[in-house]
This record gives structure tokens, sequence and C-alpha cells, in this order.
């Protein structure tokens, strides 16, 4: 099938993968631009998962205030390095992770921290960030969100440590 540019540079506005990425995910999906999406999506998980061991420690922190100054939240987002701290995808991010924690006041980053005496009392999806609905997309957890950039930019992201302030708590 042959696969004009037009279809490869309407992928890389959707997905800011390489041209001949973009072109392979194409002929793979036989010209159907939702597919190809999956297709690169699929690859950048499978890229993003063998990063997973490397250290992430650039990234920016976000700060999100609520409610007329009554509710705010703080989080640390990392990745490899500072030019995709500055990716207007990555402060996306950051802005997105800050808001969660402001709406739903999450315990713990994963269920790996909860306590060994609370792992039967408490509900994962309540207490830990990366297991809760995308409050933008309740079918999407959280941990897909940040899988999907991290698989995007090419490198580990990570959340490292989370804050949520409320007024007379």
């Amino acid at each position: 099938m042959e696969i004009s540019t037009t279809q490869i540079k309407e992928l890389r506005d959707k997905t800011s993968a390489g041209v001949m990425d973009c072109k392979r995910a194409l002929q793979e999906a036989q010209g159907d631009i939702d597919r190809a999406c999956e297709i690169l999506r699929q690859q950048g998980l499978a890229k993003a998962d063998k990063k997973a061991g490397r250290e992430a420690s650039q990234g920016l922190v976000e700060v999100y205030v609520h409610g007329g100054g009554r509710i705010g939240s703080m989080v640390e987002v990392n990745c490899e390095t500072d030019f995709v701290a500055r990716t207007d995808e990555f402060k996306a991010l950051a802005h997105d992770l800050a808001l969660q924690i402001a709406a739903t006041d999450p315990r713990f980053i994963s269920p790996s921290e909860i306590p060994d005496g609370d792992k039967d009392k408490l509900n994962p999806e309540e207490v830990c960030l990366l297991s809760q609905p995308f409050i933008r997309d309740p079918a999407r957890k959280i941990s897909d969100i940040v899988a999907d950039v991290s698989a995007k930019m090419g490198e580990k992201v990570a959340i490292r440590r989370f804050a949520r302030f409320e007024l007379g708590k």
C-alpha cells in the first residue's frame, strides 16, 4: 500500500513520532491512522519499559491551587533530560497530576507503598495515585497516562512525590 506524505504528517502531528516510524506504522496498519497510533503507542511503551531502570533526575515541580485558595497540591514529576521536562506535553502531565491530587486526595503513589497491615483495608483506587481513574478520562488510570507520556517522549517518566493541603485539615 502506498502511504502519502499527508498521512505521515497527520500521524506525526498526532504522535510526535519520527517520520520513518510513522511510515512503518501506517504500512503495518494499511493506512488506518487510528490503528497506526495504537501501533506507535505499543512500540513506545515497549521502549519505555526498557528504560524503566534508568535514573530520572530531571523534571519539574507543579503546583495547583483550587477552590479560592482553600485546596492546593504540589507534585514532583521526573524524567531523564531537561529537554523533555521543558516540553508542553510533560508540563501538561505535571499539571494534570497536580489537579488529580487536589481533586482525589491520594495517600500513596503506588500500591507497593501501602503498609503491610493496611493492604487488606485500603482500596488502591482510592488511596494510590497511579491506580486512580484519571479525572478527565475515567476509563484510563493515572499509570496509563504516565506510561503514554513516557512512551511518547522515549524516556522514563516517574512521579517522585506529592503533597496536598486543605484549609482546616
